[in-house]
């Protein structure tokens, strides 16, 4: 079964107070000594009592754990992802023994020069390639920085890697098993965004690996990239296909092509990729294929017979395009709604479409269980989001846009229609909501201050029976069963056990905090994009830090780097059992205001916003 594990754009999280806690796990804020001297005697309590959790020793052989970090590689920088990145790589082997009670697991590297991690971006793609066309070495480009997640192909050979920092448009492609980047591309530029242009926020491998959709979202376009590969799914070809894209925006003009790198790589092989095409077959026109407006905002004044069924779609920047077995992507969109592309046709045809009154705003995360497609809604990465809640959750039948695949047939709109399996009583009315009492919830994100939610990354078990999708600001993974649709359980990432919360022994996050500012709230995941171990046994989720480069008004975490959590009752249920924690002290961004958290003063400046574990071939 094709599983699908969600990476969203945006990033949310939380925060815990001394003063408003009975937690005495949480009293170490007095002098970092003592925070140090506690958190410390803690560990050795829980590395006592720690047995083997057989981590990798199931079916699925070893792994290796990737986790993007969106922060700076370099000093000097006044603006947070805006150059460079690192990507950490560790070994199953090494986190088993970390698991048991060992050493910490290290980083992997990614270059021939290099002993150990983490990998540089900047490394991974030297400075001296160079744009085709224009010429420009990538080291006298902007915007080259902000690594928002990897993702891999369905053999585990290959990674995207999106480069998320605004006017950029950076896509990558590395090779898993020697860690060197095969190709890098620049996305097309539009005047969707005034000056932004353009921007990666996440790309999908298809199902069958034949090609990567990419989700363009400042320029609001999904465009893709063909593969072709030889018999061992080793690539051999990639092409931009300029002529496959979709705006999704209105008025579509372009300001600059899509363009590919050439030149040497860091192991001295040189890259592949071509573009082809002249935008002349690509999906440009204001209208879907029913006759409504892609983008409408509901007060435009626009025809009757151009106004969308079931709310508006006020702002179509794509969140995230999650790929399914039926070779369709789900395109979540900022302001609501939703489109269904199918991928194998040029240009790439919607055949479904949404409006927020259907599908709220601002998902990313997406998992394909039991036949269909669950997708979540949460809250706005703008600064309207930090007086936003929403954790909601759709399911679709995958099988259901059967009828609209056949190119003779006019769109139904909201069709297969969607069941919205939970929707959070405390939503507010935002970006499509209006079951809620409010529109406005100015509760921050501290967390035991907090009563905001934020849906945001989600994966199925191995068996599809559950699907698990994380509250970044809660501090929570909600359990839904796949068949029902029922919530089948809540646990959380704060307790030893996962049912405590923060009246229980506190979890390992807590050992793993950042400890050189007092003020800094302990003992705060900040969950976000997360992965499921080949053997079922184990999540894989991003753990966000203490000045979060995205959606900093609801990210805010203290142990930055990848959580490891252990599931059980047949995959209902989980507690974090570790944490691989990541650190970058050289990024000295000024952290400046986080709303609703603290105004952190510290120097960490690590920031996971992705993780996913790739089998080793």
């Amino acid at each position: 079964m094709h599983l699908f594990q969600s990476l969203v754009v945006v990033a949310l999280a939380a925060s815990s107070n001394v003063a408003a806690t009975s937690d005495p796990h949480l009293h170490l804020r007095s002098s970092s000594d003592e925070s140090n001297n506690i958190v410390k005697s803690e560990e050795r309590k829980l590395n006592r009592n720690r047995e083997p959790k057989g981590l990798f020793k199931g079916k699925g052989g070893s792994y290796e754990v990737w986790g993007s970090d969106q922060s700076n590689s370099v000093a000097g920088e006044t603006s947070a992802g805006v150059h460079g990145s690192l990507l950490w790589i560790w070994d199953s082997d090494d986190i088993q023994d970390q698991l048991n009670g060992g050493a910490d697991a290290k980083p992997l590297s990614c270059t021939p020069s290099a002993a150990e991690g983490p990998c540089d971006l900047l490394d991974i793609f030297p400075g001296d390639l160079t744009e085709v066309g224009s010429g420009a070495k990538l080291e006298d480009l902007d915007a080259f920085g902000r690594l928002h997640g990897v993702l891999p192909d369905p053999f585990n050979l290959y990674v995207t890697a999106n480069i998320f920092a605004p006017t950029g448009g950076y896509v990558g492609v590395i090779d898993t098993a020697t860690k060197e980047a095969i190709a890098l591309f620049r996305v097309t530029a539009t005047d969707a965004n005034s000056a932004v242009g353009r921007s990666v926020h996440m790309s999908f491998f298809t199902a069958d690996g034949s090609a990567i959709i990419i989700d363009n979202l400042h320029g609001k376009m999904i465009e893709r990239i063909n593969v072709t590969r030889d018999k061992k799914g080793k690539i051999t070809g990639l092409v931009f296909d300029t002529n496959a894209g979709v705006y999704l925006g209105k008025e579509f003009s372009k300001e600059a092509d899509a363009t590919a790198f050439g030149g040497d790589n860091a192991f001295g092989n040189s890259l592949i990729g071509s573009v082809a095409g002249d935008y002349s077959l690509a999906d440009t026109g204001n209208d879907t294929p029913a006759g409504k407006r892609k983008e409408w905002d509901c007060s435009e004044v626009i025809g009757e017979d151009k106004k969308i069924l079931g709310g508006c779609r006020p702002n179509n920047v794509p969140i995230c395009p999650v790929t399914s077995s039926n070779n369709l992507a789900y395109v979540t969109l900022g302001g609501g709604g939703l489109f269904v592309l199918k991928l194998d046709e040029t240009p790439m045809r919607i055949v479904g479409e949404y409006g927020n009154r259907i599908i709220s705003g601002a998902g990313c995360g997406g998992a394909e269980a039991q036949g269909r497609m669950f997708l979540n809604g949460g809250t706005s990465a703008s600064p309207a989001g930090a007086t936003q809640s929403t954790f909601s959750v759709y399911a679709i039948d995958d099988s259901g846009f059967d009828a609209n695949v056949d190119s003779t047939t006019t769109n139904k709109e909201n069709f297969p229609f969607p069941s919205q399996i939970f929707n959070d009583a405390t939503n507010t009315n935002t970006i499509g909501n209006l079951d809620g009492t409010s529109t406005t919830n100015e509760s921050g994100q501290l967390p035991n201050l907090t009563t905001r939610r934020d849906s945001h990354g989600a994966a199925a078990t191995l068996d599809g029976k559950y699907v698990h999708v994380v509250d970044r600001i809660q501090n929570v993974v909600e359990v839904f069963d796949a068949i029902t649709g029922e919530r089948a359980n809540t646990y959380d990432l704060v307790s030893s056990d996962g049912k405590s919360g923060r009246e229980g022994p506190a979890g390992p996050c807590l050992m793993r905090s950042v400890l050189d500012d007092p003020s800094l709230h302990l003992n705060d995941p900040a969950p976000d994009l997360m992965m499921l171990t080949p053997d079922g046994k184990h999540l894989m989720i991003a753990f966000r830090g203490p000045k979060p480069v995205t959606v900093g008004h609801a990210a805010q975490g203290s142990c930055p780097g990848v959580g490891i959590v252990e599931l059980s009752k047949d995959g209902k249920s989980g507690k974090l059992v570790d944490v691989l924690r990541a650190t970058n002290t050289v990024d000295t961004v000024p952290v400046g205001t986080i709303p609703g958290g603290t105004n952190y003063a510290g120097v960490e400046r690590s920031d996971v916003h992705g993780a996913i574990v790739v089998a080793k071939n």
